[in-house]
């Protein structure tokens, strides 16, 4: 039995924490928030930890040795410390995307990982739904890949600007880059070699804050977009082209489906639903390698959770703001 501790009691967490309660190799057994209290309200509300203990600092919680593993779900900016500090107390971590603000320090925490021995993987939710193993055996089918295009844009800057959420909160850890572009870099990366170099790109921000972005890669020869949005909707699609046929998966960041269009024949259709909800998969599988005692995920490796951080490095390195740009926004 794998006993989690939860660090942040933010709504990711709540919905963690509901999933949880699917695995049976698995319990909620600590909470740590700003206050005790905040923390005995949190396991109230998800209603199915009893016995469970609530801290009101994560020093605590990570000094709690009935805890094997972390969930980390406190804000992008915070990711690193606390990653570091729970790998020093030798808990396994399991951390909310994205892992970290840039690959600088993706790299420092995955060292940190290897030289203690101790399991860290991204909460990187698509690589883990029952459809990604699906899609992996139909890129087979399309040849090999000339162009990636990955889309994850959402019309709710008005919600995340009035929510007082840190998507949109002045600092490092703002932004629609981090917060669905991650989503998108994830997909590039798992089909592109290497790091890209940026070709081009359009964006918006409010207040300085990245709200837009779209932007035009180069992986060694192979095209990649990345477009991501607080402030405008699309479909949300990923979309693998290969020589011989493409695939589209629907709603990349939580997918249940995707079309299969091989040249010559009819397009086959992949609906393949989740098994419980779509944290249930990265749930399981990081529970696994925390039962067998591994210290590396096969479906998110440490060199993934760097590579996807460097793909967001470089578009932020050449990010330009366009306030007028009539011809991108009639594209979209």
């Amino acid at each position: 039995m794998v006993r989690f501790g939860v660090l942040g009691a933010g709504n990711i967490a709540h919905r963690f924490c509901a999933s949880l309660a699917h695995e049976g190799s698995a319990e909620l057994v600590a909470v740590s928030c700003r206050t005790e209290q905040k923390a005995q309200a949190f396991l109230a509300e998800v209603g199915h930890v009893e016995g469970a203990r609530a801290y009101g600092s994560h020093e605590d919680l990570l000094a709690d040795a009935e805890v094997d593993a972390i969930y980390l779900a406190l804000p992008h900016d915070l990711h690193r410390d606390w990653s570091l500090a729970a790998l020093r107390a030798g808990k396994a971590v399991l951390c909310e995307k994205p892992a970290m603000l840039s690959a600088e320090e993706m790299c420092e925490v995955a060292d940190a990982a290897r030289a203690a021995g101790v399991l860290f993987m991204e909460a990187m939710k698509p690589r883990f739904v029952p459809l990604y193993k699906q899609v992996l055996e139909a890129v087979k089918q399309i040849g090999p890949l000339v162009r990636v295009e990955t889309t994850l844009c959402n019309d709710m800057l008005a919600a995340v600007e009035g929510s007082g959420s840190y998507h949109m909160t002045p600092g490092p850890g703002a932004g629609v880059l981090l917060d669905c572009g991650i989503y998108c870099a994830s997909w590039l990366q798992a089909f592109g070699e290497g790091t890209p170099r940026l070709k081009s790109i359009v964006g918006a921000e409010r207040d300085g804050i990245d709200v837009y972005a779209d932007a035009q890669l180069d992986f060694g020869g192979m095209p990649g977009r990345l477009e991501c949005a607080f402030d405008r909707a699309k479909k949300r699609t990923a979309t693998l082209v290969g020589t011989d046929g493409r695939i589209v998966v629907d709603e990349l960041h939580r997918p249940q489906r995707a079309v299969v269009e091989l040249a010559g024949q009819e397009p086959v259709v992949l609906n393949v639903p989740y098994e419980a909800d779509d944290f249930y998969g990265e749930i399981h599988h990081f529970v696994e390698l925390v039962e067998t005692g591994a210290t590396e995920s096969t479906l998110m490796p440490l060199d993934a959770s760097i590579g996807c951080a460097e793909i967001l490095d470089v578009i932020r390195a050449g990010f330009q703001v366009v306030p007028a740009a009539p011809e991108v926004l009639r594209e979209q």
